[in-house]
Order: structure tokens, then C-alpha cells, then sequence
């Protein structure tokens, strides 16, 4: 494995957001799409809001390494509060992209974001994921962006890969699988910074 064929993603979130789940939902996405994947979860305390970090490989030949991820290629940071007590950016590519969770343009949060001058990507999960589920699940918006900034995985392809997974997710709640998949369709438009 080279690391040209391998794309490696750092998800930071806080207990309860959903940014494991996404991070799991991603590799599941990616495996169907023909990938070799890896997708799991660092914890601290495990408590409801403390902060966790996540980890995806990505990769057309097997992933050998089996270690958290220190350069990543792209972040992304479901809970905007993070950018105040953690260094998000740390180890990430100039060439990758940071994309955060949050009603700002990208002009707005670079300021937060310690001296990085990459891309900066934001979405604003709340406000999508509260308009197509009638709640606050900040992890589905986020994992369509992280899709669209990264091009990991074709969109179509995704999107139909993501409606085969929440039909079997959703078996005995059909009702909320049109609004995941408009929730994925709108944060593929809305991303800001590409």
C-alpha cells in the first residue's frame, strides 16, 4: 500500500453526535463501492459530550497499517466548540481539507483554525438535519460533505449505496429514510469552500 492510494480521514466529535457512526458508515459505503477500508473510533472518557476522535482509511489495495491516524488527508469536525480546545488540524495535508460543522462561511472560521492555510470547508449540519429529520443528527450531513470535499467515493454511487444501507438500518422505521437520504442529497449541495 502506497500512500497515493490511500485516503485517510480524521473525524472529530463529541459523545452522542454521531461522528462514529458516520465514520463507520463511510467505511460500510466505501466497502461496497469495491475499497479495502478501515473505520474505527479513539475514545477518552466515555461520557455523553466529551470529546472522541474517529479514524477512515480508504484505499484501492489493502491497508496494512493498523494505527491511529497522525496526517491525515482530510478532517472533519462535527462540533464547531472543538476548534477552541482541540488542534484539529494537526498532521493534516496542505493539500487535503478541513471541513467543519457550522453556520459560518469558511473566510469566517479560518481565523480558528491555528495558522492553517488550506482549504476550509464548512456545512451547516444542524440546520439540513433539522429541516429533513425534524431533528439534530449532525452526523449524516456531515458524512455527504466529507464525501463531496473528499471525492473518496463516486456521489451517485454513494448515495445509492447509502439508500441500500439505510433501508436495512431503517427496516422497522421506513419513515425516516427519505429524510437520511434528502439529509445526504442537501449537505452534497450546500458545502461551502470547495
Amino acid at each position: 500500500m502506497t500512500e497515493k492510494d490511500t485516503i485517510e480521514i480524521r473525524w472529530h466529535g463529541r459523545g452522542g453526535q454521531g461522528a462514529k457512526t458516520a465514520c463507520l458508515l463511510l467505511a460500510d459505503a466505501a466497502f461496497s463501492s469495491g475499497k479495502y477500508v478501515q473505520g474505527f473510533p479513539e475514545y477518552g472518557p466515555e461520557r455523553m459530550g466529551a470529546p472522541i476522535t474517529a479514524y477512515n482509511r480508504i484505499s484501492d489495495s489493502p491497508c496494512t497499517i493498523h494505527s491511529n491516524i497522525h496526517f491525515p488527508d482530510y478532517v472533519v469536525v462535527v462540533d464547531e466548540s472543538l476548534l477552541s480546545s482541540v488542534e484539529v488540524t494537526q498532521g493534516l495535508s496542505p493539500d487535503g481539507a478541513v471541513v467543519v460543522n457550522t453556520s459560518k462561511a469558511p473566510e469566517e472560521i479560518r481565523p480558528l483554525l491555528r495558522g492553517w492555510e488550506g482549504r476550509v470547508c464548512t456545512i451547516d449540519a444542524r440546520r439540513i438535519s433539522q429541516a429533513c429529520l425534524g431533528r439534530y443528527f449532525p452526523n449524516t450531513p456531515m458524512l455527504a460533505a466529507i464525501v463531496q470535499v473528499s471525492r473518496v467515493l463516486e456521489p451517485e454511487r454513494f448515495l445509492s449505496d447509502m439508500e441500500a444501507s439505510f433501508r436495512h438500518k431503517f427496516a422497522t422505521k421506513p419513515q425516516v429514510i427519505q429524510g437520511n437520504l434528502n439529509c445526504l442529497a442537501q449537505a452534497m449541495k450546500e458545502v461551502q469552500g470547495l
